[in-house]
């Protein structure tokens, strides 16, 4: 049985363009989220079974933190390698990723709390599977 740990992300350059938003691993390689994120009031609750990504950037909204919430496919060299960070949560549990930013696992949902006052740049969840991407700026 393979296990999955946990990884603190790094400090990932982010590009916010036409048509989505870029994150720069930094074994130099790019992930393009497609569309521009709707705006969501927080908390906000994932849709159930989609791949949970979480980018928090700076106030320049230059450079930010990647995290995949509950992954357990990609090797854990593989996302340090790269930057991103992962955090394994079990059900209920409620787990901070960044000062301000809360995710928190219900039955196969999970939600993403922000707290305005301690995040200084932006927050975007993403949600994919193979059919479909969305996109979500939340807002205080």
């Amino acid at each position: 049985m393979t296990t999955f740990s946990e990884v603190a992300p790094a400090t990932l350059p982010v590009r916010l363009v036409d048509g989505g938003v870029v994150v720069e691993y930094l074994d130099d390689r790019e992930v393009f989220y497609h569309g521009v994120p709707d705006p969501e009031s927080t908390p906000h609750m994932t849709a159930p079974g989609k791949d949970i990504h979480v980018l928090v950037t700076d106030e320049s909204e230059t450079s930010g933190v990647l995290f995949y919430v509950d992954e357990r496919t990609t090797e854990g060299d593989i996302l340090e390698s790269s930057g991103v960070g992962r955090v394994i949560l079990d059900k209920n549990e409620t787990r901070t990723l960044f000062a301000g930013v809360e995710a928190t696992r219900n039955d196969l949902r999970y939600e993403i709390d922000v707290d305005g006052d301690l995040v200084d740049g932006r927050v975007f969840v993403f949600e994919e599977d193979q059919f479909a991407e969305h996109a979500y700026e939340l807002t205080a």
